[in-house]
């Protein structure tokens, strides 16, 4: 039973107003309610993304600072040792390694692994200079350097121009490693002045030749290909 709000008269459920003073009778659970402000906000903000260019501006300006400033610490505070060119090497391998995601993208993937070799080759230059000699650079560091950018490029090239997949790519490498390692014994031999002869790098040789083989032979034969690409969920 109800009642009336401003008369008190009992009213009947039925009635839609008070028969004595005509107040409209309206049921609390009829009115609708407000929905009230939460604790935080519904709509969510988004921050700008930092443009490219001025993500390049900034690294490189502090890229810069950093070598500059060593430099200048080197020459006028601590004019010991020339210390101050590593620093200016690794700011040359950064900025070097960071070109093709935030400075400059649209060259080829092959000119920016030869930058990364030539930056590499720069920073073991700059080391000489804290060396009794530069023998080691030249007839062993750098070879070693354009060793490894060739392999590099030419993998780069085999996953472009051929078709990928887990095993090609394995077999790639595996044939890479067995190459680099023959390279690097006999660099090796060679700055030392011992006969050229395969060793350690042998080993190597027959365990990237027996892994080379039976991805090739995998990749050759197409059950083979299925069999393995079910197995291993590739």
């Amino acid at each position: 039973m109800s009642y009336c709000v401003n008369c008190g008269v009992e009213l009947e459920s039925s009635l839609d107003s008070c028969p004595l003073c005509h107040t409209p009778v309206i049921n609390p659970n009829d009115i609708p309610r407000k929905k009230e402000a939460g604790p935080y906000p519904v709509e969510k903000g988004q921050v700008d993304k930092v443009r490219r260019k001025d993500l390049a501006i900034l690294t490189t300006v502090v890229l810069g600072a950093t070598a500059l400033s060593c430099l200048l610490l080197n020459l006028f505070v601590f004019p010991g040792t020339m210390w101050s060119l590593y620093v200016i090497g690794i700011c040359i391998i950064l900025l070097v390694l960071m070109t093709p995601v935030i400075i400059y993208s649209k060259f080829p993937i092959y000119i920016y692994l030869l930058f990364d070799g030539i930056a590499v080759g720069f920073f073991l230059y700059l080391i000489t200079f804290n060396t009794p000699g530069s023998d080691w650079f030249f007839k062993l560091a750098l070879p070693i350097i354009v060793l490894i950018t060739i392999l590099v490029e030419i993998l780069a090239m085999l996953l472009h121009a051929l078709p990928i997949s887990f095993i090609s790519t394995g077999l790639y490498i595996f044939v890479e490693i067995a190459v680099f390692c023959i390279g690097l014994e006999l660099l090796i031999e060679h700055y030392i002045g011992s006969p050229k002869h395969l060793v350690w790098s042998a080993v190597v040789l027959t365990v990237c030749g027996v892994i080379s083989i039976l991805l090739a032979t995998i990749l050759c034969t197409r059950r083979l290909r299925e069999a393995v690409r079910r197995r291993l969920h590739f």
